[in-house]
């Protein structure tokens, strides 16, 4: 068993077993306005408080040796949203990956999206673009941003890129298997998510990771996302390594 202390609370010590790190943690990060919404402030200094919590995070994860941290940026539903927020998001995103890319550097971090890039503004959109081009040799933990993003608009575009390539002849329909799936996803090449973090006390997955959280842990947690520090993350872990993981089986 590993000791790791949380930056924020000094006096609670949380024993991480550093064997059952989770390879890859996914984390819908919600409550940005309702924080701000609690302290009487507009929604857009929720969203910039959110970003403190996304550096800490991504900081700490890439400590505990974590293979694959997904973080739910922009669903494809979240256009919805008034044209100011949306903006709002994409100039944050567009700040952090200017910013961060240092600390990025400085961690060995890999960026890599999920989701459509060609929906989003030009300027984020070349910010990704560098970002994934200058950290593509990168070999510490990989930080996946899904943008644009949604679970059933990701298992529609495998449908269609399985179906004509069954039509061209390139794939017979009897060797579709979960393997041959997992290849057509914007995940390809990565695991599945072990743990799935949901902030903010809301229970469901919101179109996120469908057909890949099949087998994994979802843990809530009631703090808004701007208030998820480094002792919720080691929290949150624990809970995980608390759990009996069967897949389906049963152990003897």
């Amino acid at each position: 068993m590993w000791p790791w202390r949380s930056k924020q609370k000094d006096e609670e010590r949380i024993e991480l077993d550093q064997e059952r790190i989770p390879e890859h943690i996914a984390i819908i990060m919600d409550g940005n306005g309702r924080w701000a919404k609690q302290r009487g402030l507009p929604r857009a200094l929720g969203h910039k408080s959110g970003v403190d919590a996304v550096r800490s995070t991504v900081e700490e994860c890439a400590r505990l040796g974590v293979k694959v941290l997904t973080l739910y940026v922009f669903s494809t539903e979240n256009w919805r949203r008034p044209k100011e927020e949306v903006s709002i998001l994409m100039s944050l995103l567009t700040e952090y990956l200017k910013s961060e890319l240092p600390e990025v550097h400085k961690h060995h971090v890999r960026i890599r999206m999920i989701g459509d890039p060609e929906g989003l503004p030009r300027e984020p959109q070349e910010e990704l673009k560098k970002a994934i081009q200058l950290t593509k040799d990168h070999t510490g933990m990989m930080l996946n941003l899904a943008l644009n993003y949604g679970g059933r608009a990701e298992l529609i575009q495998a449908v269609r890129r399985i179906s004509a390539d069954v039509q061209k002849g390139g794939l017979q329909i009897e060797r579709i298997d979960e393997s041959v799936v997992n290849s057509y996803l914007y995940t390809a090449g990565l695991p599945d998510p072990d743990l799935i973090i949901r902030t903010s006390g809301e229970r469901r997955l919101s179109n996120f990771l469908l057909w890949q959280a099949s087998y994994a842990e979802i843990i809530i947690v009631q703090e808004c996302w701007p208030d998820f520090d480094v002792l919720s993350l080691h929290r949150v872990i624990l809970a995980y390594q608390q759990r009996d993981r069967r897949f389906g089986g049963i152990k003897e």
